[in-house]
């Protein structure tokens, strides 16, 4: 089975890419940067040049491909919008996909889409998500949370920096999940004929406020974090600013998503009977206490070294001896 992988140098997709090579099928990549991906042709992916916004460049890629994997979304940093990527270009994916006699679709959505028709964002999803459950293919639509990895930046770094960590709002408690355990239900799904044409919630094993991982985090680290809260009006304020400038449209649709993280509103779900259907062990599944745990002793165990190395370099400097002859001539 060839596999086609699209967004797979992306936090989630090269974690989809690297469970698909380790249980031996045969990946492929769609990529708008080969330099970029070189790490994905280290692992064994086959690198194909292509673009979801330049449909002509998808044909290639394509051909002889079993089974899509799109984990693909549009970056806040990108020149193109939201509607250009996660619309149109999914479209022309699922219609090009289609035509090429993909046999099967995995499609990452959000949880919760139709709670949001105001979020750009979650209501493509919603919106794409009915395009290919019509599209005729056989598809499995993996709705997801949030990913833990995404903490570490958030939360992690700042808290051992320093630096403010910020809260908006009133926190929505989140089932974050690692993108380890997601790429398990992606792959899995290819081999279960009870996921075809089916729709699943994949979260994390509970979901947790942003107050809760702040005080984990502080726990882990020994640190006390610098919490600074900012209004969700000013925030939705910044929002309408921004839109007036075509260079902040992006910026101003990933800044609606606070509606979402700052609502109060869980995004979560019960999980028994997914992990029943995949015939996964919610056992082996990460909890968010032992990602950030591992996370946190990793770098102290890192900080306590360069610490040493720095006290065994000043042992090693020469002193100079009161005694040292003065040159008088």
């Amino acid at each position: 089975m060839t596999l086609l992988i699209i967004g797979a140098t992306g936090t989630l997709g090269r974690q989809v890419a690297r469970r698909a090579i380790d249980e031996g099928y045969k990946v492929r990549c769609l990529v708008r940067s080969a330099k970029k991906a070189t790490f994905l042709k280290e692992w064994g992916a086959e690198l194909v040049p292509g673009d979801l916004c330049y449909p002509e460049t998808l044909k290639a890629a394509l051909e002889g491909v079993t089974a899509v994997i799109d984990a693909a979304t549009s970056r806040p940093t990108d020149s193109l919008s939201i509607k250009q990527v996660d619309w149109e270009g999914k479209v022309s994916l699922i219609q090009e996909s289609l035509a090429a006699g993909v046999e099967r679709f995995i499609f990452f959505s959000i949880l919760d889409t139709e709670k949001y028709p105001e979020v750009p964002l979650m209501e493509i999803k919603r919106c794409t998500e009915l395009f290919l459950a019509e599209s005729g293919l056989n598809y499995t639509v993996l709705r997801l949370a949030g990913f833990m990895q995404g903490l570490i930046g958030q939360y992690g770094i700042p808290i051992l920096e320093g630096q403010p960590v910020w809260v908006t709002g009133e926190s929505s408690p989140i089932a974050y999940m690692d993108t380890q355990d997601i790429a398990k239900f992606a792959i899995r799904a290819l081999k279960v004929p009870e996921t075809e044409k089916q729709t699943f919630p994949i979260v994390g094993t509970r979901a947790w406020s942003a107050e809760e991982i702040i005080s984990l985090c502080e726990r882990l680290s020994g640190k006390e974090a610098r919490i600074t809260r900012m209004p969700i009006n000013l925030l939705r304020t910044m929002r309408h600013v921004i839109r007036f400038f075509q260079w902040g449209w992006n910026v101003a649709d990933r800044l609606t998503f606070t509606e979402v993280i700052a609502s109060g509103r869980p995004l979560n779900a019960p999980m028994a009977e997914v992990y029943k259907v995949f015939g996964l062990d919610p056992k082996e599944t990460t909890t968010l206490e032992s990602y950030l745990q591992e996370y946190f002793n990793r770098i102290m165990k890192k900080l306590k070294e360069l610490d040493y190395e720095k006290i065994q370099t000043k042992k090693q400097k020469p002193k100079r001896s009161p005694f040292k002859k003065v040159n008088t001539q």
